[in-house]
């Protein structure tokens, strides 16, 4: 099991993740934070953060999920997604340990799969800081 990506700083409401998405509005900005709203709901425990200008989720600074907006798509992505069950094969990407699903505006998004592989990157962090 891969070590834990910590972030310092995060916090149940952070600043620069509200300026973040004050300066992303429009159709982008509202996918970006219909999905980071439900990274924030899968626990009491899920603070926030911007990493690497993405408003990233953690839990005890352990990130586990960012969302990203660029200029024809938005991306929802996981630090341990290679290592995510993704019987869908929604999840893209090469690097040897993250990986994100691509959302556009002309193509619906799978809400359920997606939603259940958030919640399997929470899950997911959450039995890798046991395991430390």
């Amino acid at each position: 099991m891969r070590a834990l990506f910590r972030l310092n700083d995060s916090a149940v409401s952070h600043p620069s993740v509200s300026r973040w998405f004050e300066e992303h509005q429009g159709p982008l900005g509202e996918i970006a934070w219909r999905w980071f709203k439900a990274m924030r709901l899968c626990g009491d425990d899920v603070r926030e953060i911007l990493h690497d200008g993405q408003p990233t989720a953690c839990v005890n600074g352990a990130a586990f999920a960012y969302v990203d907006a660029f200029t024809s798509h938005v991306n929802v992505g996981f630090f341990h997604g290679a290592e995510l069950p993704d019987p869908e094969g929604l999840l893209e990407g090469k690097g040897k340990h993250m990986r994100h699903v691509k959302i556009r505006l002309d193509v619906e998004v799978d809400v359920p799969k997606l939603s259940a592989l958030i919640d399997a990157a929470y899950a997911d962090v959450k039995a890798r800081l046991v395991a430390e």
